[in-house]
């Protein structure tokens, strides 16, 4: 495995045990940020320990890190691209729908993908070798040793006879509903299911789901890992008119986009 691949995934499962430290204590303080978003220690202590890892190789984009200008990000050729806690909202209502999210940028294009959903123990990840998904609880990594022998290539051969579209757990608005009731569903009963953080692109990238619509606000740093599993699993992620989604714009907000 490549060794970017390896520390990200090493630094996702180091991120998603001291979450889990967080997660499970009786009560934990939470803050609001000044978008009116949710901060827990839970995000402080993921970006701390990424970023631990990661340091002495590239740049960091962290939603939980210093602004960067974008004079100075804008000649970054590689970089990381990161959510060391997405899903917090999800988090905090304790329904396990939360993630840790380490994207690798290359020339604006997610290049390496690594989603950890510690609570529900799902690792994914992603380079030119594949996507993968593997069972996996922080208790697996000892040290730097990481088992994935259980990882499977995605797509998995997913028969279901629904068109299932995923959709966000939190922000399902109007403008998606308006998308939704024109697809084509090729005669096939549409099937509507909701889940939180970037796990909605890896629904599509394991084929569980056929089609994750965002119409809604999100970050580059929300769905760039996730882009990056979806593309290796042979999906696409595109706006709604076709165009491509790039990162490391001077706005760091996400455009509308569709995954499929």
């Amino acid at each position: 495995m490549d060794q970017l691949l390896t520390l990200a995934i090493q630094a996702a499962v180091a991120a998603g045990n001291e979450i889990m430290k967080v997660y499970n204590e009786a009560d934990f303080e939470i803050e609001l940020k000044s978008d009116n978003s949710p901060l827990t220690k839970a995000d402080k202590a993921a970006h701390q320990i990424i970023t631990s890892y990661l340091a002495n190789t590239l740049p960091i984009l962290s939603e939980e890190g210093k602004a960067i200008p974008y004079e100075i990000r804008k000649d970054w050729g590689k970089y990381w691209l990161i959510d060391p806690l997405d899903g917090t909202k999800e988090f905090i209502k304790k329904n396990g729908e939360f993630t840790v999210n380490i994207a690798l940028i290359d020339n604006k294009v997610p290049v390496l993908g690594v989603i950890f959903a510690p609570a529900i123990g799902w690792l994914y990840y992603a380079d030119s070798n594949g996507a993968f998904r593997c069972p996996f609880h922080v208790s697996q990594a000892a040290g730097n040793t990481l088992n994935l022998s259980q990882a499977e290539k995605l797509p998995l051969q997913i028969e279901h006879n629904d068109y299932v579209v995923v959709g966000s757990r939190s922000h399902f608005n109007t403008e998606t509903e308006v998308f939704v009731n024109t697809i084509d569903t090729q005669g096939k009963k549409l099937t509507m299911i909701n889940k939180g953080s970037s796990l909605k692109l890896c629904f599509v990238a394991t084929g569980e789901a056929d089609c994750y619509p965002r119409f809604g606000p999100t970050m580059e740093w929300d769905i760039a890992a996730g882009h990056a599993i979806a593309s290796f699993a042979g999906k696409s992620i595109t706006k709604p008119n076709g165009t491509a989604v790039s990162y490391n714009k001077e706005n760091l907000l996400s455009p509308f986009f569709i995954v499929k």
